[in-house]
């Protein structure tokens, strides 16, 4: 039976274990940390993604590169990932259960980690029913626990589930996503729980609206102490209107916007201003709760506004740093 033990992520790393993430550098300093998404082109040109990371590159420390989310078909986040190493940029290799066996996805974690990517997020991913091709055959071989369980074995223990031997493994900096505003509240900070034990090193969050309701999230996740075994940036992204707040609120799961936000957006001369303005504010709102060590910031096809809100949040004028151990 191997020992799936796993060293606490803020000691040093495990022996030998060199990422090259700088997402894991800047999170392990105690620098307030950012990432942003990048939302994948339907196209084969290169120079779609590159348009989109040119942006996302002024302010990220790291570039999300999103695995047919919703369950639509794009260019693919290993693609795309590759695309960023060349061009110099650090990727958030996202990798979804839905689509690919436990054979497909190991051999995709060594391709990525050969390519230079050097940052994972496990995801179980969105029903094939939410999505523009519904006929399409779900696999779900693994769920993001046993997916995060997997890449620490083949990092950390140097074997395929098979238990074969890999000559170099993957060196990768493993992260997981949680949603802390889908009832039942109570049981969010225990399922984040689960993905720390199972090997998540870092957590981002789905939008985050409701700051009171996050706060107690925290609350609790401090009481557990799990503030002190994960690094977790809070989703932050902004609105583009009143309706398109209550089409999100109504149509995507795990999203929860309060009416005083909709009517905030409703009451707006220029409601993509406020827009924006309501994620600058939500960035420097987080950037005050304890235990939160950054943010990941979605704007869907609006990547250039990513930096704006960024350098008007001031979080790159002065990254708040904090005390933790390693």
């Amino acid at each position: 039976m191997m020992d799936l033990s796993l060293p606490q992520p803020y000691s040093p790393p495990p022996q030998g274990h060199v990422s090259h993430s700088r997402l894991e550098r800047v999170l392990r300093s105690g620098r307030f940390a950012i990432t942003a998404e990048l939302n994948p082109p339907d196209s084969a040109d290169p120079a779609d993604v590159y348009d989109a990371a040119r942006p996302l590159g002024e302010v990220a420390d790291a570039i999300n590169a999103t695995d047919a989310s919703g369950a639509n078909c794009h260019m693919s986040s290993i693609g795309i990932s590759a695309l960023l190493t060349r061009a110099g940029y650090s990727p958030v290799y996202q990798i979804s259960c839905r689509d690919r066996n436990r054979i497909a996805i190991q051999g995709d974690v060594l391709g990525a980690a050969a390519m230079g990517v050097s940052n994972v997020l496990c995801l179980t991913g969105d029903g094939v029913g939410v999505g523009d091709q519904p006929g399409a055959k779900p696999v779900f071989d693994f769920d993001s626990l046993s997916l995060l369980r997997t890449i620490r074995t083949m990092r950390d223990e140097r074997k395929f589930l098979s238990g074969r031997t890999i000559t170099n493994p993957p060196l990768l900096f493993l992260g997981a996503a949680e949603n802390p505003c889908i009832p039942p509240y109570e049981w969010r900070p225990e399922r984040l729980a689960k993905k720390v034990e199972a090997g998540a090193e870092y957590i981002q969050t789905n939008y985050i609206y409701d700051v009171p309701l996050f706060e107690k999230f925290m609350a609790r996740v401090r009481d557990m102490g799990l503030d002190k075994k994960v690094f977790i940036l809070a989703g932050v992204g902004p609105l583009a209107s009143a309706r398109a707040a209550r089409w999100m609120r109504s149509n995507v799961p795990g999203i929860h916007i309060p009416d005083a936000v909709i009517d905030r957006m409703e009451k707006a001369d220029k409601p993509g201003q406020e827009g924006k303005k309501i994620c600058v504010e939500l960035i420097q709102q987080m950037r005050e709760i304890a235990g939160v060590s950054g943010v990941h910031v979605m704007a869907y096809r609006k990547e250039h506004q990513v930096s704006e809100i960024i350098q008007e949040s001031g979080v790159l004028a002065s990254r708040k740093r904090t005390c933790l151990p390693g």
